[in-house]
């Protein structure tokens, strides 16, 4: 198979998704990733967190991994979540406008799968504060998608999400089980949720969705890259 390189657009602050990008894609030596990061270091609705997201410097780092001769290039972020996936979906564009590379964020990959599984009521997790979880329920449902129970933790600092144990993630996503989602999202790509999807998809029956691991299934199937080739990591790349 021909080899394969993902360019990631990655926040600053996060120091999650590099190594599990890594730890998905080991036992794939044809799939290299390349990282470009970009200054994000508060999630907020107000103005001086949500100007973090302007293209500018999306772009700008965007361009930088075009120099790498990538094939795709990921936002490896959630904005869209409480920004709305039009915001996802200029970017796209504006990426490929520049740099000629073929471009997928996590968000929206994360509807692709959903669409392609037909789950329309989900659960999610995530750790960001009621403000900003109740605008990503109001995105979703503009996308037909509704939230039918989610757990939160409140905290803006975006390095301090690195930090939610493994222990944290398994017993909020455990407190959604029992409203019976078609499917639950871990939604912050700071999150390390990851490593413990398939144990959990066990345990409960319940498909869950990671962010990171949707921005590498974004990314191979923007190329047409056989995703099944991944494994251990969910019921995505079924």
């Amino acid at each position: 198979m021909k080899p394969l390189r993902i360019g990631m657009l990655t926040p600053s602050s996060n120091t999650v998704l590099e190594p599990v990008t890594t730890q998905m894609l080991k036992d794939l030596p044809d799939v290299t990733v390349h990282f470009s990061r970009f200054k994000v270091t508060a999630i907020g609705l107000d103005a001086a967190a949500l100007s973090q997201f302007d293209d500018r410097p999306m772009l700008a780092a965007a361009e930088l991994l075009a120099d790498a001769k990538v094939d795709v290039i990921v936002w490896n972020g959630t904005s869209a979540g409480w920004l709305g996936l039009d915001s996802d979906r200029s970017l796209c564009a504006r990426i490929t406008q520049a740099t000629g590379v073929k471009a997928s964020t996590s968000v929206l990959a994360l509807f692709d799968v959903m669409r392609r599984r037909n789950e329309r009521q989900i659960g999610m997790v995530s750790p960001y504060t009621s403000d900003v979880q109740q605008a990503i329920v109001e995105s979703f449902s503009n996308e037909g998608v509704e939230i039918i129970c989610n757990q939160h933790l409140g905290i803006r600092d975006n390095f301090s999400f690195s930090q939610v144990t493994r222990e944290t993630i398994t017993e909020m996503i455990a407190k959604l089980v029992p409203s019976q989602p078609d499917s639950i999202a871990v939604f912050c790509t700071n999150l390390a949720g990851a490593p413990i999807v398939e144990q959990l998809e066990q345990t409960y029956g319940i498909a869950i969705h990671d962010s990171v691991a949707t921005a590498i299934h974004g990314a191979m199937s923007t190329v047409g890259y056989d995703f099944t080739r991944v494994s251990g990591f969910g019921k995505m790349f079924d």
